[in-house]
């Protein structure tokens, strides 16, 4: 049976001299949880990794669309649709998404990711022509007006082609780059970076019975056989990031342990993407039935994820979020 690593991450300046260093950011470790599906986990020096995996764990990321992932970046999330979970209907609008976009990149967002499709719970699918005519032109307008890197998050490849004339230059893709066949190889064709994310079913039958073996094991092998499948498609390692899906076909227990574990994602040797912002687990438990009142749970989920060294954190409370990394940085280390 596998043996899987997952870092207990640690942060601030009282280093030991032999702790090594997370995905080269500033988060480290001395031991790790070692977690097997034919028995129970254990605790081991770091010291005792073997060089592969001790590599894979360490190695600095490659920057995503010219940002570094040794700090955690904030993606802003600008949905161009009239029915997403959260925010649909409010930026579907050209000048009200332009507008949104510019304010979150002067709130702190490091990118914008920009959806046509809503992908919650019970969506049905967008017709192709309609996903591009609302992302197509905002896209273009924001990439004449800022500097942030955009990505689109599309599961199609006429959408991610459209996207990406018009300025995009990340695509991420909810259901891992297999909805569509065409969009990997148009992918590696082109360098772009993917993202790619784990769903059990799609968005309207996902909810229904979400069941696994154990379900942060079997999120990372499926993710795992991914990144080895991208890589003979001909997109490296060093332009894939890793999103575990949560609230993509899970129930709140499977979510809660995916967060409590998502260091185990980084021996992927990829940046890793949590998208948690706003979702219904955080509505349940932080009693906010309505979405727009989510944002207190959202950062403490963004903060305790971050702690965990998980390099970027797609939010729809941009201002919010980047206040709280700040003051977290700056009370982690002491200093300003």
């Amino acid at each position: 049976m596998s043996v899987y690593f997952r870092p207990l991450v640690q942060t601030g300046p009282s280093r030991p001299a032999d702790a090594l260093p997370l995905a080269g950011g500033p988060c480290w470790f001395t031991h790790v949880e070692a977690l097997r599906r034919d028995g129970p986990p254990d605790i081991r020096p770091a010291t005792a990794l073997d060089d592969d995996t001790r590599a894979r764990l360490t190695a600095a990321r490659a920057p995503v669309c010219g940002l570094t992932m040794d700090a955690p970046r904030i993606m802003g999330i600008l949905n161009v649709t009239p029915d997403s979970f959260s925010d649909g209907g409010a930026f579907d609008g050209f000048t009200q998404a332009l507008r949104h976009a510019l304010a979150m990149a002067e709130a702190g967002a490091d990118m914008i990711d920009i959806g046509g499709e809503s992908t919650r719970p019970g969506a049905t699918p967008v017709p192709l022509a309609s996903e591009i005519a609302r992302t197509e032109p905002v896209i273009r307008a924001i990439a004449s007006e800022i500097t942030t890197p955009i990505s689109i998050d599309t599961r199609k490849e006429p959408v991610a082609r459209a996207a990406h004339a018009a300025g995009a230059a990340l695509v991420n893709d909810v259901a891992g780059l297999t909805f569509d066949p065409a969009l990997a190889p148009f992918c590696a064709a082109e360098g772009l970076p993917v993202c790619i994310m784990h769903a059990q079913g799609d968005p309207e039958t996902m909810q229904d019975d979400p069941r696994y073996d154990d379900v942060l094991l079997d999120v990372h092998d499926w993710l795992s056989a991914r990144v080895e499948a991208l890589e003979q498609a001909g997109i490296p390692r060093a332009r894939i990031v890793v999103d575990p899906g949560i609230g993509f076909g899970k129930t709140l227990a499977h979510n809660l342990t995916l967060l409590h574990g998502i260091s185990l994602f980084h021996g992927l040797g990829c940046p890793v993407l949590l998208g948690a912002s706003r979702k219904g687990f955080i509505g349940r438990l932080g009693r906010a039935p309505d979405a727009d009142a989510r944002a207190p749970g959202s950062i403490a989920v963004a903060l305790a994820a971050a702690a965990q060294g998980v390099q970027i954190l797609r939010v729809h409370d941009v201002s919010e979020t980047a206040q709280a990394l700040a003051l977290w940085r700056a009370v982690t280390r002491g200093r300003p």
